[in-house]
């Protein structure tokens, strides 16, 4: 995500996307109780509200992807289980992580928030990892083949000069600290930029009291 960008690109014009009866299922880490992310988003995305093709991430689904599992058909519910009952026994060895969101990071598709130390994320996605190799059979493979961890806070929708966005945004942002607890397995349902998510479980870090939740069957597509 370095150099910065000259160009912005559409991000939806050449990706393939599930249909309206199709999904795709995520790792992603959700902060919708973590209001201290949504004064960071907000800030972002103010600075940027002047410009036109940006497509804001919506306050409630501001997320940091962890892994992306594939079409939603291709897991068997007892995969889904099993997928749940792998991360949780990996991620209850991890402790809940404390990190600082101060980085604004750059790509020709979107604009994001990152941190100044994603080494310490690495076991959560490791562990991520190595739970869907088991409860799925095969590796999944992550484009690019490094993690870059961040929280997307608005994705290009059109060919647009970088300069200025840049100029506006900076690239160091408000330091807030995030703690990160929880990983959560959500099925996207439809196209990206539609965001009907539906969060399946949630799976807590070691030392967070609770356990795996199911929070519902596999929704129908």
């Amino acid at each position: 995500m370095s150099p910065f960008p000259v160009r912005m690109i559409d991000r939806w014009e050449h990706r393939a996307e599930p249909g309206p009866n199709e999904g795709a299922v995520y790792w992603h880490i959700l902060f919708q109780d973590q209001p201290q992310v949504t004064k960071l988003a907000r800030y972002a995305q103010e600075r940027l509200a002047s410009f036109s093709g940006l497509h804001m991430t919506p306050l409630k689904w501001l997320h940091m992807t962890t892994l992306a599992l594939g079409a939603a058909e291709s897991i068997k519910p007892d995969q889904r289980s099993h997928l749940v009952s792998e991360a949780s026994r990996r991620l209850q060895m991890i402790q809940p992580t404390t990190i600082k969101m101060d980085r604004v990071l750059y790509h020709p598709e979107a604009i994001m928030a990152g941190t100044s130390s994603p080494e310490s994320l690495s076991p959560i996605h490791e562990a991520i990892k190595a739970a869907s190799r088991t409860a799925l059979g095969r590796d999944v493979h992550t484009e690019p083949s490094s993690w870059t961890p961040h929280i997307t806070l608005c994705y290009s929708t059109e060919e647009q000069q970088a300069a200025p966005l840049i100029e506006a945004l900076g690239n160091e942002l408000p330091p807030y600290e995030i703690t990160i607890r929880t990983v959560s397995l959500v099925l996207q349902r439809g196209a990206e930029r539609l965001w009907d998510w539906h969060p399946i479980a949630h799976v807590p870090l070691g030392g967070t009291n609770g356990e795996a939740r199911d929070d519902s069957q596999f929704p129908s597509l």
